[in-house]
């Protein structure tokens, strides 16, 4: 199934994880796939795992761009290379993130910055070069937010914060670019087998009491986040916006009292 001929998307954090999957598998579904990260060498490893039939692959239909989001021309620069390069932009896969731990007693005030600028102001910067693009070509956006981004977690008090902002951010671009035919949405994954959850998913303890609140009882894979995703972006929910979407097993359907 080819959902995406002829479209062009943008994926953040293409380099690994959520966005790696994500990227391969709009590259499968036919998209010409851009791919943003930090470090050439991760996102020409993404590229290497694109279809390698002759039909698909070659140098026009994919492009890689090494940019810090959290720096705003950088963003402006990236977006401008997309468009000399394809003309255009039709799907925004903002997925580039970055996990904090801590207490607000106990994080300093550039642990609180790192988070909020990577998460959330990289999420604006990125939104707000693609727009004019996107409203050409009545095009979508797809933020990863977090299952933390809708309720709380404890000893995470900057990663909440600014996921509980993308979350808002989406349903406020939503509203007002609705009108102009671009559709927004989120996804909202619990924890997801990334090396952002290396630590906690090798603590047997810490799985245990996981797996206890998840219906489905596995983690999510970067897979099932790509899935959602291009669901997202595709026709197949050409009225849907607004949404942010657990992508959870279940977590949070439960009110967070314990299974007897």
């Amino acid at each position: 199934m080819r959902r995406f001929r002829e479209k062009v998307v943008i994926v953040t954090g293409a380099g690994s994880g959520m966005g790696r999957a994500t990227a391969i598998r709009f590259a499968n579904e036919g998209a010409s796939v851009v791919l943003v990260g930090r470090t050439a060498e991760t996102l020409e490893e993404t590229a290497a795992e694109f279809p390698q039939d002759n039909s698909w692959i070659h140098t026009d239909n994919y492009l890689t761009v090494v940019c810090d989001i959290s720096d705003q021309s950088q963003v402006q620069e990236m977006v401008r290379r997309v468009i000399d390069k394809f003309e255009k932009l039709d799907v925004l896969v903002n997925n580039a993130g970055k996990g904090m731990e801590g207490k607000i007693t106990d994080l300093s005030s550039e642990d609180w910055r790192a988070a909020i600028d990577v998460n959330l102001h990289g999420t604006f910067y990125v939104c707000q070069a693609a727009m004019p693009h996107l409203i050409k070509t009545k095009g979508n956006i797809v933020n990863v937010s977090s299952l933390s981004g809708i309720g709380g977690d404890w000893n995470m008090a900057a990663y909440n914060a600014a996921k509980a902002g993308v979350t808002n951010l989406t349903r406020t671009l939503a509203l007002d670019h609705g009108p102009d035919g671009v559709r927004v949405n989120a996804v909202n994954p619990t924890a997801t087998k990334t090396s952002m959850t290396k630590d906690m998913r090798e603590d047997e303890e810490k799985v245990n009491k996981f797996l206890a609140r998840c219906p489905l009882g596995r983690f999510v894979t970067p897979e099932d986040i790509a899935a959602a995703i291009t669901f997202l972006a595709s026709n197949d929910a050409a009225m849907i916006t607004g949404i942010n979407l657990p992508v959870d097993g279940g977590v949070s359907a439960s009110n967070g009292q314990p299974h007897f």
